[in-house]
C-alpha cells in the first residue's frame, strides 16, 4: 500500500492510497494554475475546508458525476444539501470531530484561522484544516487557508508525515509565519500551497524552501501544478 499527493495547483489537493482518491478544495474551473479539468478528476471522498469560492470551486459538480461523498463543516453540509445542489452524499462534522471513511482514511477537523461565507452569501460556519490518517498508517495535515495559531504545536504531537502550509500571505500565512509553523508542526515534510495563483500572492516558493530546510529538520518539497510526491 503507498501513499501520495498530487498537487492541483492553489490549494486543491489530491491524495490516493491503494487505489482510493481524497480530492481537497477542488477549485479547478476559473483557476490559472489549474494542472487539470474538473471533468478529469476522480475521487471517492471529496473534502472542502471553506466556504469560499475558491475552495468549494467545483466540489458539487464532481460529486454529481463520481458518485464521490463530501465532507465540510456542519453549515457548508447542510448548504450542499439545499437548493439546486441537493448532494444526497454528504457529511457534516465539526472541529475536533473525525470520521473514519469507508475503512481506508480518518479524516479529523482541526482549527483555521480564515472566513467561510459561501458564494452565495450564506452561513458556511467555521473555516477548518485536515487532519487525514490513511490505512497505511500516513499522517497528513493540510493547514487549508489559515493564519499561524499556537495550538498548531498540539496537531504537530500527532506525528505527521507531512504537512501543507499556505504561504501567499495577503489572505493567509506568509513565508514568515509558514516557517514558524513548520517549527510549531515538526512534520518529516512539509509542500507550501495557496501561492502564485494571483499576484497578491505572489511567493519564491523556492527562498522559502531553503529557509526551512536552514532552520528546522523538515525536508521541503515545492511542487508544480499537477506533480506528485510519494510518501512511502
Amino acid at each position: 500500500m503507498a501513499t501520495r499527493v498530487q498537487w492541483l495547483g492553489h490549494s486543491c489537493l489530491l491524495f490516493e492510497s491503494d487505489g482510493r482518491r481524497v480530492l481537497v478544495d477542488p477549485f479547478l474551473t476559473g483557476n490559472p494554475a489549474a494542472a487539470a479539468r474538473a471533468e478529469e478528476v476522480a475521487a471517492d471522498l471529496i473534502c472542502i475546508s471553506h466556504g469560499h469560492g475558491d475552495h468549494i470551486g467545483d466540489a458539487v459538480a464532481i460529486a454529481r458525476r463520481t458518485g464521490a461523498t463530501v465532507l465540510s463543516n456542519y453549515e457548508i453540509s447542510e448548504w450542499l444539501q439545499a437548493g439546486d445542489r441537493n448532494l444526497p452524499k454528504v457529511l457534516g462534522l465539526q472541529h475536533g470531530g473525525g470520521v473514519l471513511f469507508d475503512g481506508f482514511v480518518h479524516v479529523k477537523l482541526t482549527l483555521a484561522f480564515h472566513g467561510s461565507a459561501l458564494p452565495d452569501g450564506s452561513n458556511g460556519g467555521n473555516p477548518c484544516g485536515f487532519l487525514l490518517t490513511f490505512a497505511d498508517g500516513t499522517k497528513i495535515y493540510d493547514a487549508a487557508d489559515t493564519g499561524l495559531f499556537g495550538d498548531m504545536k498540539l496537531i504537530g504531537e500527532e506525528g505527521l508525515d507531512l504537512a501543507l502550509l499556505p504561504i501567499g500571505d495577503f489572505y493567509t500565512m506568509g513565508p514568515d509565519d509558514a516557517l514558524r509553523a513548520v517549527k510549531f508542526l515538526e512534520p518529516k515534510r512539509v509542500v507550501p500551497i495557496h501561492f502564485n495563483t494571483f499576484p497578491p500572492i505572489r511567493q519564491d516558493a523556492g527562498a522559502w524552501a531553503t529557509r526551512v530546510r536552514q532552520e528546522t529538520k523538515t525536508e521541503p518539497t515545492v511542487l508544480t501544478p499537477g506533480e506528485w510526491l510519494n510518501l512511502n
